[in-house]
């Protein structure tokens, strides 16, 4: 079975990295933010998991710098934001285009039927 939540020392066996690393990680990446325990203890879930694992690839494959790393994981988050508020957008634009012809076919459906003359 699959746990939701992971402790520091099971994080940083899982990726090779030190505790105090993580730490360190959580104060320059406003990104990275595992859930505290009441006893303070982080408790770090499968999301957390996968950011860490981005972060420490930018640092140590691609060589990014702390800052870069961080503007690049910022643009992603913006560049994410933008598509769930342009889905919003379109969504409006579906619903205000389907309540349009809805009202069209109300007034079709109120006019008089013409009588046949025949």
């Amino acid at each position: 079975m699959k746990k939701h939540y992971y402790t520091i020392g099971e994080v940083s066996n899982l990726l090779g990295l030190k505790a105090h690393v993580l730490r360190y990680w959580e104060k320059e990446f406003p990104q990275l933010n595992p859930k505290k325990s009441f006893g303070r203890n982080r408790r770090y879930d499968a999301e957390d998991i996968e950011l860490l694992k981005k972060i420490k690839y930018m640092l140590h494959q691609q060589n990014y710098t702390i800052k870069g790393a961080r503007k690049k994981l910022a643009a992603r988050q913006r560049s994410k934001e933008q598509m769930q508020l342009d889905f919003v957008e379109d969504r409006e634009e579906v619903k205000q285009n389907i309540i349009s012809e809805l009202e069209e076919l109300r007034q079709i459906i109120k006019s008089p039927v013409p009588e046949d003359e025949g």
